[in-house]
């Protein structure tokens, strides 16, 4: 388990916030920029001093300022990678790799080299110089280096933030492949909800310094304070559900959701797998009767739970499909025409195609 608790005043900012969560796995710190979440994690790696601070990570103290206690820095066996990548210019990637091993604290090497190397996909690039690289790669060496210093936990200071739609596509496959294949927490800061839901096994979100929400995806994604900070267009429901058959020839599998099942865009899995999908508030249709005769594969029962003004003559609905919850963006004149309120049993529709899946193998439970 990770426990921080964390306080800092500066002249035109206070953070003051506190979270909890699993351990391993990837904890997300999202939010708005300015909110304080590199604040939050330079002060649990010990390189920011707090006014007030409690870190503890599986049972071991690194801080407590009511205690006195701050562990150094370079004791706490914490990994960095910041947004820029910050290699050895002078070193080729191999011998940056190498550092890290060197710079290792551990009382034996748990992570290899030949490790490191096949889960980053680095094996072309280990005679390169840092300049031969693409923005991409570069953040993979970092990502290794800092793993080959044995560490208790990962720090990840919005490493794609630097980065092109391409390049961030290229490296988040091995941000998956790490969370899935190493049992080492991460704490994972950014303010781009994509790689959030693709990468996070728990979710807190942070506005003006405090923890506004924190928890699963699943959970965190009906609050209202997140559909504030991502937007009407991002607004939706995640669901987690286990594999129950795969078609690959079309690059489609079909999981079990709630009383329901979905077919979902994604490759690459095996039945029995869990696989995270987000269905956005704009893609759902709602329906009063049965359909019929339609092209639309994903048809899901439930109960209407909640209806609230979203933006301007938009209604948000909120239907249970058999234990989880998703969102439908409707208007009002929909909402009155179909009699939409809470209790009337709802078909939920939803385009197979409108689908994108995000395999967990190991980490998410």
């Amino acid at each position: 388990m990770l426990k921080v608790r964390v306080a800092k005043k500066r002249a035109e900012f206070t953070l003051d916030a506190q979270f909890e969560a699993p351990t391993p796995g990837v904890v997300a710190l999202f939010g708005r920029s300015g909110c304080g979440k590199t604040t939050a994690i330079n002060i649990i790696s010990g390189l920011l001093a707090a006014d007030e601070a409690r870190v503890e990570l599986d049972g071991q103290v690194l801080a407590d300022t009511t205690a006195g206690i701050s562990v150094p820095p370079e004791q706490r066996r914490i990994g960095y990678v910041f947004q820029d990548g910050r290699l050895f210019p002078h070193m080729s990637v191999l011998r940056n790799l190498r550092y890290g091993l060197k710079r290792t604290r551990a009382p034996q090497q748990t992570i290899g080299l030949d490790q490191i190397v096949a889960l980053l996909g680095l094996e072309s690039l280990l005679q390169r110089q840092p300049y031969q690289l693409s923005g991409g790669e570069r953040q993979r060496v970092s990502l290794g280096r800092a793993l080959l210093s044995q560490p208790g936990m990962l720090l990840l200071d919005e490493p794609l933030a630097a980065l092109d739609t391409a390049r961030r596509e290229e490296v988040l496959p091995y941000l998956e492949r790490l969370r899935d294949n190493l049992s080492i927490p991460m704490v994972y800061v950014s303010h781009q909800f994509d790689e959030v839901l693709q990468l996070a096994t728990h979710v807190v979100l942070m506005d003006a310094g405090r923890v506004v929400a924190q928890g699963s995806l699943t959970e965190v994604s009906l609050v209202p304070q997140l559909r504030a900070i991502v937007g009407p267009d991002s607004v939706g429901a995640v669901l987690d559900g286990a594999v129950t058959n795969v078609d690959a020839s079309c690059g489609m599998a079909e999981l079990q959701v709630g009383s329901g099942s979905l077919n979902v865009s994604v490759s690459g899995v095996s039945v029995g797998e869990r696989v995270r999908v987000q269905l956005l508030a704009r893609d759902i249709i709602l329906g009063i009767e049965e359909p019929r005769g339609l092209s639309v594969r994903n048809q899901l029962r439930g109960l209407v739970t909640d209806v609230v003004e979203d933006e301007e003559d938009a209604r948000l609905v909120t239907v249970d499909v058999g234990g989880v919850n998703v969102l439908s963006r409707v208007t009002r004149g929909a909402v009155e025409k179909l009699g939409l309120r809470v209790g009337l049993s709802v078909w939920v529709l939803v385009k197979a195609v409108s689908t994108r899946g995000h395999a967990f193998r190991v980490a998410a439970r």
